[in-house]
């Protein structure tokens, strides 16, 4: 540091021996401008001098060449003037110059010292450094480390050791709710793994050999990076694991990096595994979740569909009883009435009698029909629509309803949900629907156009492919292979004389 100051001082005395030289530089030019100006002022003084002289001359002395001298003498003493201010401005031009070049030089002077100075005082604090080490550095970030460790210890004193482990989160109970899929139990036990690690001391490490200092410093890096993984964790979804992934590793990285500046102060690889195994845990019960929810919602759609085709076995059986209380009844009118008819009479009646009893058969086979489809849950039919309006070519809907009268259903799904009906392919009778149903689903599972939520029953594939499969399984079925489209095909066609109109 003495040597330092040495040097400091001399170009300090170096800088004002320059100062000085460059102030006597500027009187001396300023010394030679002011002996010009008084040169010139006494030439013009002079000059009015003579001019006076000669202006009272020619009153008295009206001669020629007297006046023709005079006019010369003036002209040279107006040359002699002209001639002192180019030299005045000659000089003061050089002196301005010359002050600049000075300056510059100066200038250029005093930043080379200033350079001189950074360097040696640059190069003074690295050996300093490489002599003190550690000291050196403790030196230089003592009010960081002052500040830090003040705010680790109130966060500490405030809260206790405890803070440092998770609170009971939502995680924890999502995986209390799936404890009984072994995705919830893993999860569980993973939660519990990382308070267990927390509580030993087994999820960083640091190369302070001070045990105050690296106990700081590990849960400081602990508490950062905790931080971020509740962060992220509260974002889980089912289809979210490949962002939330890259940003605990990104977390992770950063954490250790910035606990650099602490002894090294890191997370450990294995705790580290057991976040990300978190994560997937986590992101695995959310699936589950997911696929529960959608199992309600079926389950709740299937219950409703029960529900209508209860209410119709309900109303068909009711109609069909009522029915055949009156063919009964007008049978036995009938009946009455041939005990006393003439046998001319006879014939008409019977007719009458044997017409009566096929509609009694036809009304009792509707009753037994839906007292047998009432009791019979896995009677119905499966349903091949389309609608191309809507959805466009080659879409189709492969769905099941147990209804007696099946277009009821189709009839529904065309009400208000989209903007043309629906097209009917095939009604598919069976006694086992739910089975024909699953089979038909599982087959062409690969072609649905939503693969994501299967209640969603759409299909890209040819209508033929459909029959094929159907074909296999020797069921009675008519079918419709071209979509007739009726309501689309005319918008289409309204909307074609519609612009052709415009267009004439």
């Amino acid at each position: 540091m003495a040597f330092l100051l040495i040097i400091c001082i001399i170009i300090i005395i170096v800088l004002l021996s320059k100062n000085s030289s460059i102030k006597k530089e500027r009187d001396k030019i300023e010394k030679e401008n002011l002996t010009l100006n008084q040169e010139l002022e006494k030439n013009k003084n002079d000059f009015s001098v003579y001019k006076e002289s000669t202006e009272y001359l020619k009153k008295y002395e009206p001669i020629r060449n007297i006046e023709q001298e005079l006019k010369r003498v003036s002209n040279e003493i107006e040359k002699v003037i002209e001639t002192s201010k180019s030299e005045a401005n000659a000089i003061r031009k050089e002196a301005r110059e010359k002050a600049t070049e000075t300056k510059n030089r100066a200038e250029t002077i005093l930043e080379n010292a200033h350079q001189i100075a950074t360097k040696i005082e640059s190069e003074a604090n690295v050996k300093a450094e490489n002599i003190a080490g550690e000291a050196w550095e403790a030196k230089n970030n003592a009010e960081q480390y002052q500040k830090t460790v003040k705010a680790m210890k109130n966060i500490i004193k405030g809260y206790g050791d405890e803070y440092l482990i998770p609170n009971h989160s939502l995680l924890d109970d999502l995986a209390e709710e799936y404890n009984h899929k072994k995705a919830g139990q893993e999860l569980t036990q993973i939660r519990t793994l990382i308070k267990s690690m927390i509580k030993n001391n087994e999820v960083a490490e640091c190369d302070y050999v001070e045990a105050y200092r690296k106990t700081t410093a590990i849960e400081f890096v602990l508490d950062a990076f905790n931080g971020k993984v509740d962060t992220i964790m509260a974002k889980v979804k089912h289809d979210n694991y490949g962002k939330l992934l890259q940003s605990i590793k990104d977390a992770f990285r950063l954490v250790n990096h910035n606990g650099k500046a602490f002894r090294n102060a890191r997370i450990t690889n294995r705790y580290y595994d057991v976040v990300l195994e978190q994560l997937k845990l986590a992101v695995t019960v959310h699936e589950i979740k997911k696929q529960d929810l959608q199992e309600q919602r079926e389950i709740r759609e299937a219950i409703r569909e029960e529900e209508k085709a209860r209410r119709d076995f309900e109303r068909a059986r009711k109609e069909a009883e009522k029915e055949e209380k009156m063919l009964e009844k007008a049978r036995k009118e009938i009946e009455a009435k041939l005990l006393k008819v003439a046998d001319e009479d006879r014939a008409k009646f019977e007719q009458e009698l044997e017409d009566i009893k096929q509609k009694l058969l036809i009304a009792e086979e509707k009753g037994q029909r839906a007292m047998s489809m009432a009791q019979q849950t896995k009677r119905g039919h499966v349903y091949i629509i389309s609608n191309v309006g809507s959805f466009g070519e080659n879409i189709f809907k492969i769905g099941l309803t147990r209804r007696l009268e099946p277009l009821d259903r189709v009839k529904e799904l065309g009400d208000a949900s989209v903007p043309f009906t629906f097209d009917v392919h095939a009604m598919i009778h069976s006694e086992d629907a739910p089975r024909l149903e699953k089979e038909l689903h599982e087959t062409f599972n690969s072609d649905r156009v939503n693969k994501v939520n299967y209640r969603k029953e759409f299909f890209s594939i040819p209508i033929s492919e459909i029959k094929a499969k159907v074909d296999t399984f020797e069921l009675e079925t008519h079918w419709t292979m071209k979509a007739e489209a009726l309501e689309y095909r005319e918008s289409l066609e309204m909307k074609k004389r519609k612009l052709e109109t415009i267009n004439n």
